[in-house]
């Protein structure tokens, strides 16, 4: 099941903000966040905040319902209307995610978008990006889509192996990933990325090399490989526990992140974040580096998350709450929190330090600033950007990420 929202204070019914958190909010980018809970089936890793039909039948009825929630997410841009009141900011980048916001139809993903251009504008080349499932789109709902204004779109591919498909319960054919770099390069999509997990129970190096080419050979200028992560409460976590599959170590992840930056690397891709390589600039997906950069974004939809100017908020979670909460004209959050100074800093270090720009050394404490030094005798840090008052990963650091930023937060 979905994971639990964090504790945090309530959020007024009418959703307003602190005057603070608008202060300076035109030297800060915009963005959209657009969650779309629905799933035809749950995959045995997963514990995003999706619903399939049958978990969600006979707990809101109508409310929860996929055919009125374009409708819906609406309700709540405008609330961001209100809430923002006069900020002349146009949105900089839309992200669509999930679940699987292709099983709305296509019409229903540009009403939304459309919504926010009405409320607030699209800034000039802004990036409108869908996640989508390979099974849930063909050529005529990506041409939809593409029309609608989407310029950007994510494939879950995940793997070419159907035998690891099938341990994390992915639903699509080998193959059908790659044909939808096809057909959405047809229908005139700018940017194509595709998903890869590595480390499912019983995948091998080759399998992992295989899925890296299909990737590749499909002709995406975007591709985002993670390391699977079990987490509790999944059906994924279960069969571990029973010890139906094994579990993959760490050193396997770091022996496959190798794997992947070398095969990247030798096609073309340059890595931008930890898990994230493009082919030029212009490729990278620029809503997450507006995430990784503290910017300030609006997520509509139940348990999105948003940030505006320090005060960070998430929605309920069911669908039929949050559609309870926009019809009697509340804000649908659950709870929020204000950030500190502090907590903006250490935030900062923790995302920017896994970008190719780095993470100013002027963010770090004294006891942060001798970790770093540690880090760079290590080989963790690039000693050319340390110079420059950067703190910058090596590819030795990208595999040690997580006890980098622990060291430097200090």
């Amino acid at each position: 099941m979905p994971s639990v929202l964090p504790d945090g204070v309530p959020v007024p019914d009418d959703g307003s903000l602190p005057a603070s958190a608008l202060d300076g909010a035109a030297e800060r980018p915009l963005a959209f966040y657009l969650h779309v809970p629905y799933c035809a089936t749950r995959c045995g890793y997963c514990d995003f905040n999706t619903y399939t039909a049958t978990e969600l039948r006979g707990s809101g009825g109508v409310l929860a319902s996929r055919d009125h929630y374009a409708a819906t997410v609406a309700e709540e841009i405008r609330l961001a209307r209100k809430v923002l009141g006069d900020d002349p900011r146009p949105v900089r980048t839309v992200f669509v995610g999930g679940g699987t916001p292709t099983l709305l139809a296509a019409a229903d993903l540009v009403a939304m978008l459309d919504t926010v251009r009405t409320e607030f504008g699209l800034a000039d080349g802004a990036e409108i990006t869908t996640e989508a499932n390979p099974e849930s789109v063909g050529p005529q709902y990506l041409a939809e889509l593409r029309e609608g204004g989407f310029n950007r779109i994510s494939f879950g591919m995940q793997s070419a192996r159907q035998h690891v498909l099938k341990v994390l319960d992915r639903s699509h054919t080998p193959g059908r990933p790659e044909a939808c770099v096809a057909e959405a390069r047809a229908a005139g999509f700018d940017h194509v990325n595709l998903d890869l997990i590595y480390g499912t129970p019983g995948e091998s190096d080759d399998d992992w090399r295989a899925s890296l080419e299909a990737a590749v050979g499909a002709g995406p200028d975007h591709v985002s490989a993670y390391a699977l992560i079990v987490e509790e409460g999944t059906q994924l976590a279960r069969r571990i526990r029973r010890g139906e599959v094994p579990m993959t170590d760490d050193d396997v992840h770091a022996d496959r992140y190798l794997i992947a930056d070398e095969l990247l690397a030798a096609a073309g891709f340059s890595w931008y974040e930890v898990s994230n390589w493009a082919t030029t600039d212009a490729a990278r997906c620029h809503h997450n580096e507006l995430y990784w950069r503290g910017a300030d974004w609006w997520g509509a939809g139940p348990g999105a998350h948003s940030h505006i100017g320090g005060v960070r908020w998430w929605n309920v979670k069911h669908p039929a709450a949050y559609a309870s909460a926009l019809a009697a004209g509340r804000s649908p959050g659950a709870g929020r929190e204000l950030l500190t100074p502090d907590d903006r800093r250490i935030e900062r270090i923790l995302l920017e330090l896994r970008l190719r720009d780095g993470a100013p050394l002027s963010l770090l404490r004294p006891a942060g600033l001798r970790a770093a030094e540690r880090s760079l005798r290590d080989g963790l840090l690039e000693p050319g950007a340390y110079e420059q008052g950067l703190a910058v990963l090596t590819l030795r650091g990208r595999l040690l990420a997580d006890g980098v930023v622990r060291d430097l937060v200090d």
